[in-house]
């Protein structure tokens, strides 16, 4: 799970609609994505944070959570 990347999402008020218009996918697709059951590519990567978080580090916005932790 991005944990971070969700909260941005929260704070920016940035919807899975958005982001799936964005990166021309469905909304299940950013989900799954965003749930940690499928990756994002590096290509997806860089579109975010260029359009969406420019001012943060992808480290950050794209560190995983595992429920474990």
């Amino acid at each position: 799970m991005y944990k971070n990347l969700k909260n941005l999402m929260a704070q920016k008020d940035i919807s899975v609609e958005a982001m799936a218009k964005l990166l021309n996918v469905t909304t299940q697709t950013v989900r799954n994505k965003l749930n940690g059951e499928t990756e994002f590519t590096f290509g997806e990567v860089e579109l975010i944070m260029e359009c969406m978080f420019p001012e943060y580090n992808y480290k950050y916005v794209f560190r995983r959570e595992t429920d474990a932790a």
